[in-house]
């Protein structure tokens, strides 16, 4: 999940994280754009060195994508996750996690 490349995100995409409104309740949860999504990933991995993913499941259509995955960070407790990303021209337009 390191390996999507940010110019497969479109200028617009939409990203919500539930765990971002609870860190910044001003952005009501979202990151918007490019240089937003580079810097909350660039946040995630370096506040987090040992932040991986173990992907369970894989869901692809035309038009998004499902990832079901197991997020390991050393000395946490194992988290399942799922995103959908949402594609548009080939490009990622908007997103949505689920912690859980």
């Amino acid at each position: 999940l390191r390996h999507i490349r940010i110019n497969q995100v479109g200028r617009n995409r939409c990203h919500l994280v539930k765990k971002l409104k609870q860190r910044l309740p001003e952005t009501n949860g979202f990151v918007n754009g490019r240089k937003e999504m580079r810097a909350w990933w660039i946040d995630a991995f370096d506040s987090l060195p040992t932040l991986h993913y173990a992907l369970q499941n894989l869901i692809v259509n035309d038009s998004s994508i499902l990832m079901e995955y197991l997020r390991k960070v050393d000395n946490e407790e194992d988290m399942m996750v799922a995103e959908v990303l949402e594609i548009q021209n080939n490009l990622i337009v908007r997103s949505k996690v689920y912690h859980g």
